[in-house]
């Protein structure tokens, strides 16, 4: 499968944004989605999950209430609602899919994915 992420670009604080992940070569319900950041000089990091039945998610802590993953199977595409960025949320964010675990498992580790996005950047303005 072949992922290609869009939808970055500069915000302001408390502002919004909508990443969306598109995939080819593979329906995308095939596969536990998730999405994670890296910020210039630092480790990549988890973000949010969604399992391959759509019925599961999971969310780090980092950005739990501000941040929603969904998928639809119908267009082939994960997204990533977020609100109320934060300058902390300025990052390279990719999207990641793998089809190891159950139709309910959440991936949470960058080790759990197989397959990965170039990513898309949001950079947010204080």
């Amino acid at each position: 499968v072949q992922l290609v992420e869009s939808g970055g670009g500069l915000v302001q604080t408390g502002g919004s944004l909508r990443l969306s992940c598109a995939a080819s070569g593979r329906p995308v319900s095939t596969y536990g989605m998730a999405w994670f950041r890296q910020a210039p000089g630092k480790e990549r990091d988890f973000v949010a999950a969604i399992s391959r039945s759509g019925t599961s998610t999971y969310y780090a802590d980092s950005v739990k209430g501000r941040a929603t993953i969904s998928r639809d199977n119908a267009k082939n595409t994960v997204y990533l609602q977020m609100n109320s960025l934060k300058p902390e949320d300025t990052a390279v964010y990719s999207c990641a899919a793998t089809r190891q675990g159950s139709l309910w498992y959440t991936p949470r580790t960058s080790d759990d994915m197989e397959y990965w996005g170039k990513g898309t950047l949001v950079t947010v303005s204080s």
